[in-house]
């Protein structure tokens, strides 16, 4: 996992605050998914992975199938980001490249929305999937793995170590833009949960706008 003081791409504030809106935003998806699959995740695919282990050690084959599908899920999404990314010219006009990856997660954050409305619910959850794996690619450059932003386990430790740094005469802030991307996945989960039992899966109509205004941001960043 690549921290943001590890990424050249996180090298100003502007920069930073966007992971941290991003971080936020998956972490207010991930919140409504836990709850609407009872347990499972639509980002945090470490968790399913461990969850599918015990399933399949308990013989729930049924659950372990599920979890294996949203792990397939998120990989293509993952893969259809970095398409979108290098399809854009990335590295020539980054700001314009980014704004196109959120604009396919607004996209299908919405679909998601709608096909729950219409009773689909079981395709929402999936388009839901693949636009968390999409978003991982917006700070994707030069062929790398990029920064992941629906997780946060390796910018606790990133910030640990910085700590650590500092204590021996490091940079003494060092440390904040990973604990500050932990901070906004906390703080957007707790969003969505508050939002999930009042709308229930309808709140992704919320991220969904949220990724449709962060994309034309990104689109007036890349004009100036």
């Amino acid at each position: 996992m690549v921290s943001p003081l590890d990424n050249a791409m996180l090298n100003s504030r502007r920069d930073v605050a966007l992971a941290c809106a991003l971080s936020a935003l998956a972490g207010y998806v991930d919140g409504i998914g836990f709850i609407h699959l009872g347990g499972l995740f639509v980002s945090f695919m470490s968790g399913n992975s461990t969850r599918m282990g015990v399933s399949l050690a308990d013989r729930h084959w049924q659950d372990a199938a599920q979890a294996l599908g949203l792990i397939a899920l998120f990989v293509a999404g993952a893969a259809l980001g970095s398409l979108i990314v290098f399809g854009r010219g990335a590295n020539r006009q980054r700001y314009n490249a980014q704004s196109w990856v959120l604009l396919a997660e607004a996209m299908l954050l919405a679909a998601a929305a709608a096909c729950d409305a219409l009773g689909f619910p079981q395709i929402a959850v999936a388009a839901i999937v693949l636009a968390m794996g999409l978003e991982n690619a917006v700070f994707q450059i030069d062929g790398g793995a990029g920064l992941g932003l629906t997780y946060v386990t390796g910018a606790l430790v990133k910030a640990g170590q910085l700590i650590a740094a500092a204590l021996r005469g490091g940079a003494r802030w060092g440390w904040m833009p990973n604990l500050l991307l932990w901070a906004a996945l906390v703080t957007g989960s707790l969003c969505g949960a508050l939002a999930y039992h009042r709308l229930g899966l309808a709140a992704i109509w919320f991220a969904a706008g949220a990724a449709l205004a962060l994309s034309a941001i990104l689109t007036q960043w890349s004009r100036t």
